[in-house]
């Protein structure tokens, strides 16, 4: 394998230059030859490319930093292009952040080049370098799986391409510093503790907390879940917490139907259960076994994604699905054009729709 063969991509070469200029305020073709690589007619097209788009100012041998605009926020002449975006879903849940991101994206005249992998691939790596070698890639928005053999080692991939990335609702270091990733989430802790305030509200003193063991939010809803039980003074025998198998899969009937014992047995009258498909599947066996809802149990459902549709409508913790996507596309254009900017960690907060599956205990 020759050394081009090793060169870095397209954005990691964009990304050196703008570094370089930031630093220098000049660079020189024959100065990125050595650093990069790559073929000196490879950076003449780079920084043609990069002058088009207002970036920099081309001179004998090099270039020099354009004059930058006034304005705070970067332009879309600034960050126009395509940006790579892999979600693990595009049937639920993501399809709502990859709207918002559309609709940032516009506003920002970028391009989103979108490919949807699976909770179940073990290593995105394949995908990723797939979804590189597609397009002129400016940078990625990415939410790889948390859980898998292969996870830190895309993390690890994706510092060493040089290429700006954003992570999606999900958290991660970089080995060995444990340098956080730059990302957006949502603070599902947070809803959690929303959810448990709203049936504390209602006159709910005994709750349960019923979990999707294969969603990686469980974790974070957990946690806020322990945070809201010890706020509301909940004394062990005042809460549980179950988790359910995949509701597609062998068990999923046992699963619930020993989850309503439990909180029959201990006198609970409040759920919060994630996610929506997992609610409404509790409800109907609830129902089959002659339990109303609300009248016994109240019932609040975790994602808000299809929670109204039911009936009764659930009332449901909504995570900000557009706004993550948005917050998203703003953090990796202004990535893209300042390449040495603080590391941002953005957390957004859910809301708590009540509706009609939660009332005061009878």
């Amino acid at each position: 394998m020759t050394d081009q063969q090793h060169a870095p991509l397209a954005p990691a070469r964009h990304a050196h230059i703008l570094a370089a200029l930031e630093r220098d305020g000049i660079v020189r073709v024959s100065r990125l030859t050595e650093e990069l690589g790559v073929a000196p007619v490879t950076l003449r097209r780079d920084l043609q490319q990069l002058e088009e788009e207002g970036r920099l100012e081309r001179v004998h041998g090099g270039a020099v930093s354009a004059t930058i605009p006034d304005a705070a926020e970067p332009t879309p002449a600034q960050t126009g292009g395509a940006i790579g975006v892999l979600v693990p879903s595009l049937a639920y849940y993501w399809p709502g952040v990859v709207r918002g991101m559309e609709a940032e994206a516009r506003t920002r005249g970028l391009r989103l080049v979108l490919r949807g992998a699976s909770y179940e691939l073990q290593d995105e790596r394949p995908v990723l370098e797939r979804l590189l070698a597609a397009d002129d890639i400016r940078g990625l928005i990415v939410a790889p799986n948390p859980d898998v053999t292969h996870a830190q080692d895309v993390v690890q991939w994706l510092d060493a391409s040089g290429i700006p990335s954003v992570f999606v609702e999900r958290d991660a270091v970089v080995l060995p510093d444990r340098a956080p990733v730059e990302n957006v989430t949502t603070d599902h802790a947070l809803g959690a503790v929303l959810a448990a305030r709203h049936l504390a509200s209602l006159g709910h003193r005994r709750i349960g907390l019923i979990l999707s063991r294969e969603s990686p939010t469980g974790r974070k809803i957990l946690t806020g879940w322990a945070t809201a039980c010890e706020e509301l003074g909940l004394a062990p025998a005042d809460h549980f917490e179950s988790l359910f198998p995949d509701r597609n899969g062998p068990g999923f009937a046992t699963a619930v139907n020993a989850a309503i014992d439990k909180a029959l047995d201990a006198g609970v009258t409040g759920l919060l259960i994630h996610s929506d498909p997992e609610a409404m599947a509790f409800i109907d066996i609830a129902l089959n076994r002659g339990l109303s809802v609300p009248e016994d149990l109240s019932v609040v459902a975790y994602d808000d994604e299809v929670a109204q549709l039911f009936t009764p409508a659930l009332s449901a913790v909504s995570p900000p699905r557009a706004a993550v996507g948005a917050a998203a596309i703003d953090l990796l254009a202004k990535r893209i054009a300042d390449p040495l900017r603080p590391v941002h960690r953005v957390s957004l907060s859910p809301t708590m729709n009540a509706r009609e599956s939660s009332a005061p205990p009878t």
